[in-house]
């Protein structure tokens, strides 16, 4: 299928890439830039910006909750950016999204960013905050049954690599992870995945950008093989939570994360994948309002609800 002509439509408006390493403080304004103000924004109930007290430090959240009266599941987000960009709030909006279609309590989370924090920073964080929500199950009106982890483009990469880490520690209580068109592979080898040629150029995320972008995460010296940077690399997939997968055809990313979700299920992880015909990397994040996309937290609701 040909790209969603209002996807299109955009894409025909942005320069073409160079492949340079980009200027991470324009980078980030420019997201920024286009953040509605908070009276434009889509209602939930409440929204209150916290700071969980954890044991590798603080890490400010934002607690989005469709009720005072119930106590309900918690879906902790992650959101995107190639590791150095991308925060509460450019992404506010998918945490609203996904708040209202669960009804669950939502939990996203400011994680630091690289250069400034490289690997495994934001990773700690990430993974500090799921235990964080354990701790403090009555103040977030958690029920103790389903949480969820959700993330986006690298936050599907901490979704994967948290799941693992514990998994790894005997931290059971993840029941769902979903992820959205997932950064799961760190080696960035062309010959590796189809739509790495596939889908290089023209579709606003190119496949000469991922190495420049993602290169400020592993500036630490991690290594593209290590499973934490790169999940797809881990050797035993099994006794991971149950996961959902979206993926976008348009996407250089979309083979690694089908095959992270085919190698989850060969290792008997319950997986349900789907790839957004039309669509391209992070359309939940900029095209979600588009009719053949505006099901996917819906999509999400259901298998978090299962």
């Amino acid at each position: 299928m040909t790209v969603h002509p209002q996807i299109g439509a955009f894409l025909a408006t942005l320069p073409p890439g160079d492949g340079s390493t980009p200027d991470v403080a324009a980078w980030r304004a420019e997201g920024e830039s286009h953040v509605p103000p908070v009276a434009e924004r889509v209602p939930v109930h409440s929204v209150v910006d916290s700071v969980a007290e954890t044991a590798g430090g603080r890490v400010p959240v934002r607690v989005y909750r469709t009720s005072d009266a119930l106590a309900s599941g918690v879906v902790v987000y992650f959101h995107g950016g190639a590791f150095f960009s991308g925060s509460l709030e450019t992404h506010d909006h998918i945490a609203r999204a996904l708040a209202n279609s669960t009804g669950f309590t939502v939990i996203s989370v400011d994680y630091r960013l690289a250069p400034e924090a490289a690997y495994p920073a934001g990773l700690d964080d990430c993974f500090a905050v799921v235990k964080w929500v354990d701790a403090h199950a009555d103040e977030l009106h958690w029920d103790g049954t389903r949480l969820a982890l959700v993330g986006d483009s690298s936050g599907g990469s901490f979704v994967a690599a948290v799941t693992a880490r514990a998994h790894d520690e005997g931290f059971d209580k993840v029941t769902h992870q979903v992820l959205l068109y997932p950064s799961v592979d760190l080696d960035f080898d062309e010959s590796r995945y189809p739509s790495l040629r596939d889908n290089a150029v023209g579709f606003g995320l190119e496949t000469k950008a991922l190495k420049p972008h993602n290169s400020f995460y592993i500036a630490s010296g991690a290594s593209p093989a290590d499973p934490l940077v790169s999940p797809i690399k881990r050797t035993d997939l099994s006794g991971l939570p149950q996961a959902l997968v979206i993926t976008a055809e348009h996407d250089p990313l979309r083979d690694e994360g089908e095959a992270y979700a085919m190698r989850l299920r060969d290792a008997g992880v319950p997986v349900t994948i789907h790839r957004y015909d039309g669509a391209t990397h992070g359309f939940v994040q900029y095209f979600a309002w588009l009719p053949e996309y505006a099901g996917v937290f819906d999509e999400i609701a259901a298998f978090v609800l299962s």
